[in-house]
């Protein structure tokens, strides 16, 4: 078969297939341009999921006759001002999503220019123009894309229902306008409001409160602030607290110059950083945003711009991953509000009935009264384990204990957990977790300060590796032995290991050695073993910490308590469950009428 030249309209469709691959990248693209002319309102409504419409009305710059034409042509843009790809300041730049768009639609552009004595609109239907004429639009642009696909009748099979299209829209809407809190955004979908955000102060208050609009108010009283700054990057945004977590890393939003991302880099790093605190199954939530010089990133290495390179990812990597660490470190013992809450309702929901109250209660006329209580009262009590030990009760609650964030310790119940007093309200504490997380953190200090004990095997263990796991472990050995693993080149496709860490008894050397070069060719650095031992830490934690089912004195607990108060991470465990639930006096009362 001969080579031939495609037709320029069956071009524009391919290459819409790229950029274009379902209702909500074409709401991406039409929403970041509105973005781009600096809109401060921004109105999405989209129909059968954006198949039968998607339309979006901006009130931004709006563009002249000649600015139309061009700007439904393939590869013209305003953004590029001066070509240099290495400074793009703009969400788009590419000049395709105007003539994808148009390439698998009926698509009408109404718009008007600041000053101009009318608006201008044209239409094209399936990549043909069919010509300007005068419109009487306000300032600012119309774009209406209807019969999505209609074209190209294979791509529609491939798109989901329309509940979930039209959810996929809402997440890109959302994700835009954390990024830009002073612009008022709506999403509308057959008919229905979806999204209506008002307008915010662009500035860290507007940001937390737009935040608040778009993932709920529970977010930022459950987040710890983040800032940091390394070598011309800054890093700012919140970052929700272990205990408030999700079973996915849907709830994850990473901007990168005010560029909504999705990259395995920060991906990576945000779960490096909650390693410690979430068990593998759980995935923080977090909001960050990056800025950086533009020659830093590169965003033009995906057709969606989904995705960007930097030019130092491991500058990068370690700014998303320290700054996290050390807020996490700084919330010390908080935990999640929304633990409170969930019990409070979990308690309301079982008070909810209230029988009304005899007026002369008397023990002996009750039903339930034990028989012959006249006799012996005691004797018809069915002696059993005692399941509140209440000998903190026996003297006084010292003052500083009650000022202090977990109270004073009243009692154990059931031996496993310690009821606090504090000023308004009281605190439940699940004594193994606490004390689990406390010795895990101890653990992890003394090798940090004294090293990592190493132990001399008696008999060197050869493991056999192919070339490219020994490439990603050959640059790593030096820092392998400051984890206590000693191992050496052998040959040309194997490795010798003469010293592991003590801890590490009857560990598989061959396994974890291939395991670390797995992980080191994925994420090019050493982590694996750290992470290794940290598990290893965290079991030995498990087994060291104080066992629910035992009975703690008074002393124990407070000195519990107070150790809680200062240990970094104490508000969760190992496995990322609450180790406390606070509950203040207010709701309590509330659940009990009294207010």
């Amino acid at each position: 078969m001969p080579v031939r030249r495609l037709d320029p309209i069956l071009i524009d469709r391919i290459a819409a297939g790229e950029v274009i691959e379902r209702p909500s990248a074409a709401v991406k693209e039409l929403v970041e341009n509105a973005l781009d002319a600096d809109a401060r309102r921004i109105d999405v409504a989209v129909e059968d999921g954006g198949r039968k419409l998607i339309r979006v009305i901006d009130d931004g710059r709006g563009m002249d006759e000649n600015d139309l034409t061009l700007a439904v042509e393939r590869h013209a843009t305003s953004k590029i001002p001066e070509g240099d790809l290495t400074k793009i300041a703009t969400l788009g730049f590419r000049g395709e999503a105007l003539p994808s768009i148009a390439a698998v639609s009926d698509l009408t552009i109404d718009t008007r220019a600041g000053g101009a004595p009318h608006g201008v609109s044209i239409r094209v239907e399936a990549g043909h123009m069919r010509g300007l004429r005068a419109s009487s639009w306000p300032q600012g642009t119309r774009i209406e894309a209807r019969d999505l696909f209609a074209a190209t009748p294979a791509r529609l099979k491939f798109l989901r229902t329309d509940r979930a299209e039209t959810t996929a829209v809402a997440d890109v809407v959302k994700r835009l306008a954390i990024a830009h809190p002073g612009v008022r955004f709506s999403l509308a979908a057959n008919g229905g409001a979806l999204i209506d955000y008002d307008a915010c102060k662009d500035d860290e208050r507007g940001r937390s409160r737009r935040m608040a609009q778009a993932l709920g108010q529970e977010f930022p009283d459950n987040a710890i602030p983040i800032d940091a700054t390394r070598e011309g990057f800054r890093l700012s945004g919140l970052a929700g607290l272990p205990t408030f977590n999700r079973a996915n890393a849907q709830m994850q939003y990473v901007y990168v110059n005010g560029r909504p991302v999705r990259d395995k880099l920060f991906a990576g790093a945000i779960r490096g950083a909650y390693l410690d605190f979430l068990s593998h199954d759980r995935h923080p939530v977090a909001v960050l945003f990056l800025e950086c010089d533009y020659p830093e990133v590169d965003v033009n290495v995906h057709p969606a711009k989904a995705e960007v390179r930097f030019r130092d990812p491991g500058l990068v990597r370690g700014l998303v991953v320290g700054a996290l660490k050390q807020a996490l470190a700084g919330a010390r013992h908080r935990g999640s509000d929304s633990n409170a809450a969930k019990a409070l309702r979990m308690i309301g929901a079982r008070t909810s009935w209230r029988p009304a109250q005899p007026a002369n209660w008397d023990l002996r006329q009750s039903p339930n009264a034990p028989g012959g209580f006249e006799e012996s009262p005691q004797a018809r009590f069915v002696p059993g384990p005692p399941v509140a030990d209440a000998r903190a009760q026996e003297a006084p609650a010292a003052a500083c204990d009650l000022e202090a964030p977990l109270g004073a310790a009243r009692a154990q119940i059931h031996e496993t957990y310690i009821i606090a007093q504090t000023r308004d309200g009281l605190v439940i504490v699940d004594q193994h977790a606490a004390h689990e997380r406390l010795v895990y953190e101890k653990l992890k200090q003394q090798r940090e300060t004294s090293g990592v004990e190493r132990q001399i095997l008696l008999i060197p263990i050869v493991v056999e590796l192919d070339r490219a796991r020994m490439e990603a472990l050959a640059p790593a050995l030096t820092e392998l032995a400051e984890l206590g693993l000693i191992v050496e080149a052998f040959g040309s496709g194997a490795v010798l290991v003469r010293e592991t860490p003590a801890i590490f008894k009857g560990i598989d050397v061959p396994r974890l050695v291939a395991d670390i070069a797995d992980i080191r060719a994925e994420e090019g650095d050493a982590r694996a073993l750290s992470r290794r031992l940290d598990h290893v830490l965290a079991t030995c934690a498990c087994h060291q910490s104080v066992r629910a089912g035992r009975r703690l004195a008074p002393q124990e607990m407070n000195a519990l308590l107070r150790e809680m108060e200062t240990t970094p991470g104490s508000g969760q465990c190992n496995h990322g469950r609450p180790t406390y639930v606070e509950l203040k006096l207010a709701d309590i009362e509330k659940l009990f009428g009294r207010k």
